[in-house]
């Protein structure tokens, strides 16, 4: 059974006992290993691959470990991110095994947003009190579907990305929200274009492993998830320097030695550019339509053991997991060491996932409290990463500088 951790401080006595839970400290190989750790020294390859492994009478000092580093990184809250989800086409050239998101022209529910209905969203969604626009959208479908040409050619656009540019500018010009684009891969043309009309951008990297575009795999045509082209487009935001979000999907047919390769190479890229804001562990959830429909879903422990090695390996980073994907007991990896909840949205649904719905906000703060931490909403950049976004005078550093507060947080507004 694993123990939970209630308070802060409980963590840091917590890996120390657990070494004596089940017995001596030589039948416990991890836990003695977790015991010698420096708080805010990234782990070896070798010992992650042992801890992603690690058995039931180990994980509560894994998880006591991974929190203690947690709270050396930023002790006593836990963030979020309220905002609107704005799905701006769901049309995809990508065909993902697990995916309900996509669709092809003249399938039910095949839709690409107006400018009206962008703006009728952000401006609901700034009633309540939201500073994030999500943009989510299929990557390049104009270059597999005509019907997605005759939309941009009547919306006045030549291209889906010119679309999302104009989109950005659109909200940040006209609401008090700040978008947040996850288009797919990117040129370093598209990058510095981005990111002038926002003050982060994400892309998934899922997996750092090839064998996953295997016929029959997960990414069996879908030729945006190549790995390698997903990390040339992260690398190239580091080098414009600009605050990314990206992360793993686990349960889509990689191994465990895969889920630590993946950590590896988000952890190798931000060693070099220092550019990585947040990092995603996001699980694979079953849907009776999808191709993968019968393929398992990960399970809480395997969950909690990818989010405390994700800790582990970067100590001093940002690692989120989704409350809605691991409800009921989304409070659990709180005790794995995530400082942030991400995205959520007391008004659009999470289209990634439609049947699974945000917890309300007010039950995410008590479950959060119940652990002994705060609750606080953040913007769609983090407030370390916020000056450099700042650095470029226009009105994206002026709009910045109305919804933060003195942390870097967003200002107070009224609950939802």
């Amino acid at each position: 059974m694993i123990r939970c951790i209630n308070t802060p401080a409980e963590a840091n006595a917590l890996t120390l006992t657990a070494i004596s839970a089940t017995g001596t400290k030589p039948n416990s190989s991890c836990a003695s290993e977790l015991s010698d750790l420096k708080l805010g020294s990234p782990i070896s390859r070798d010992l992650a691959l042992r801890l992603i492994r690690c058995g039931n009478d180990d994980l509560p000092a894994l998880l006591a470990a991974a929190r203690a580093a947690k709270e050396n990184f930023k002790p006593g809250v836990i963030t979020y991110s309220r905002k609107v989800f704005l799905p701006l086409t769901n049309l995809c050239r990508d065909y993902c095994g697990y995916c309900t998101f996509r669709r092809d022209p003249g399938e039910p529910g095949a839709h690409t947003m107006t400018p009206d209905e962008v703006l009728t969203v952000a401006r609901a969604g700034e009633k309540l009190g939201c500073t994030e626009a999500l943009f989510s959208l299929g990557d390049k479908p104009e270059l597999l579907f005509p019907e997605m040409r005759d939309t941009l050619r009547h919306l006045g656009y030549k291209s889906t990305l010119h679309y999302l540019e104009a989109m950005c500018e659109l909200v940040l010009r006209e609401t008090s929200l700040l978008p947040h684009p996850n288009p797919g891969l990117l040129s370093a043309e598209w990058i510095a274009r981005l990111a002038a009309v926002s003050p982060s951008m994400g892309l998934m990297l899922e997996t750092a492993n090839s064998a996953l575009l295997a016929p029959g795999a997960a990414h069996d045509n879908a030729p945006d998830k190549v790995p390698a082209k997903r990390l040339r487009t992260i690398e190239e935001a580091g080098k414009q320097r600009v605050p990314f979000t990206t992360g793993l999907l686990i349960g889509i047919g990689e191994t465990l030695e895969d889920r630590v390769d993946t950590l590896l190479a988000i952890r190798d890229l931000h060693d070099h550019y220092g550019h990585i804001q947040e990092v995603i562990v996001q699980n694979f959830r079953a849907k009776p339509t999808i191709p993968m429909a019968n393929s398992p879903e990960p399970s809480q422990g395997e969950m909690l053991r990818t989010v405390a090695v994700a800790r582990l390996l970067m100590p001093n980073a940002n690692i989120q997991a989704p409350p809605n994907l691991n409800a009921p007991y989304y409070e659990e990896l709180l005790d794995a060491g995530i400082n942030d909840w991400g995205g959520i949205s007391p008004l659009t649904l999470d289209y990634i996932n439609p049947e699974r719905p945000w917890p309300h906000l007010e039950q995410l703060r008590l479950r959060t409290e119940s652990k002994g931490f705060q609750l606080r909403q953040r913007l769609p950049v983090y407030p370390e990463f916020m000056s450099t976004v700042m650095s470029s005078p226009g009105l994206l550093a002026e709009k910045l500088e109305t919804v933060r507060d003195s942390q870097g947080l967003a200002r107070e507004t009224r609950a939802a």
